[in-house]
């Protein structure tokens, strides 16, 4: 049984052909027990007369200061004549939890799906220190074959958020997640994509179903998906959409005055606007979108891309810019923004029935211009 004083340089370096235990000179009783395929540490304790070795962590998932801090702690446990417990390893799963539970997140639900659907069936379970930056790779590789690379960005960057966390709240945890792991860059996902006539009309004939009506809300309103996806039927007042302020991008309340095309499809009853089963908030955008796209015959487009569509239509149809923004949900930007607090309802009310007027002349073939807004005198 060798015995040294441990340092992290040795236990870097250090490998073996066969197991070998190491003990340490410092603490008494610990030991890194090196092998072909591991390095684990063990506690080798007298309790009741008895020799008993606990093997508990990984190096360097466990540090050696802290298999040191831990023996300390067990052995306190012993001397107090109680049972020493190898301390639990925090998974991904418990620490993704407490992010959630903790940290000021505005689009919770749809992180947490994101965790559910994606990362916790193969990582979930996995001690978070004991995580390789190799695992994560095959994860993003999995959902970029499975979703393409934006969303297997999208879930990169929650894992890196999560993980430097979890580091800020730790002595020991170090992200495996480095630089280059991106699968696109800012400015390839940057787009510039509007839809034209024909497919516009293409697309809104073939809106069928739950998640026809809900790409017509989006053209029709032009919401961002997850603020549509998650709208409740309680935020609905005599034609009044209020997107509250913890769903909103800019941390307000946004009051968007619907035009009665938009309205007409979020009729129904359930405490979801737009759901599949009644119980729970449409989901599975991929899915839906690739059935969708093989019946409209239009594809290389996102559902965001409907929201920039809408807002070219706007300007299209004689709006203000300003108005435009506004319905968007856009904060204007200078001095302006600070001290110009308007509303802007009967603005967006007017530019919403604009936008349907020009969808509608559009989709039935009559589009010959742009609608003339009324003034108010």
């Amino acid at each position: 049984m060798p015995q040294r004083q441990l340092t992290d340089r040795f236990c870097d370096n250090i490998k073996a052909d066969q197991q070998i235990d190491y003990f340490d000179e410092t603490v008494t009783g610990l030991a890194l027990r090196v092998s072909p395929t591991k390095k684990a540490w063990i506690w080798l304790h007298t309790q009741d007369g008895k020799r008993k070795r606990l093997t508990f962590g990984t190096y360097p998932a466990t540090s050696l200061a802290s298999a040191r801090a831990k023996v300390e702690l067990m052995r306190g446990e012993v001397e107090a004549g109680r049972a020493p417990i190898a301390p639990k390893a925090e998974t991904l799963h418990t620490i993704c939890e407490e992010y959630l539970r903790r940290a000021k997140v505005r689009t919770k639900a749809e992180r947490v799906r994101t965790l559910e659907r994606l990362v916790y069936p193969t990582l979930g379970t996995r001690p978070i220190a004991e995580i390789r930056r190799s695992e994560i790779v095959r994860l993003l590789d999995g959902i970029e074959d499975a979703s393409g690379p934006v969303m297997a960005d999208r879930t990169l960057a929650l894992i890196r958020k999560i993980m430097n966390w979890h580091a800020t709240r730790s002595d020991d945890f170090r992200s495996p997640i480095v630089k280059g792991m991106a699968r696109t860059k800012p400015k390839e996902r940057a787009r510039e994509r509007t839809l034209t006539d024909d497919e516009i009309t293409a697309i809104w004939r073939s809106c069928k179903g739950v998640f026809g009506r809900f790409v017509q809300f989006l053209l029709l309103t032009g919401a961002r998906r997850g603020e549509a996806a998650q709208m409740e039927r309680s935020e609905l007042d005599k034609g009044d959409w209020t997107l509250p302020a913890a769903r909103n991008k800019t941390k307000v309340d946004l009051v968007r005055p619907l035009s009665k095309p938009a309205l007409d499809l979020v009729d129904g009853q359930g405490e979801w606007v737009f759901s599949t089963d009644g119980l729970t908030p449409i989901s599975g955008f991929s899915k839906f979108k690739r059935a969708f796209d093989k019946a409209s015959g239009v594809s290389d487009y996102t559902l965001h891309d409907l929201r920039r569509t809408a807002r070219s239509l706007m300007s299209r149809a004689g709006v203000p810019s300003d108005h435009a923004e506004h319905c968007l949900g856009h904060v204007i930007g200078g001095v302006r923004g600070v001290y110009d607090r308007h509303e802007y309802y009967d603005e967006k009310q007017q530019a919403y029935e604009a936008l349907a007027g020009i969808v509608e002349r559009i989709v039935s073939g009559t589009q010959a211009g742009v609608v003339q807004l009324k003034r108010k005198r």
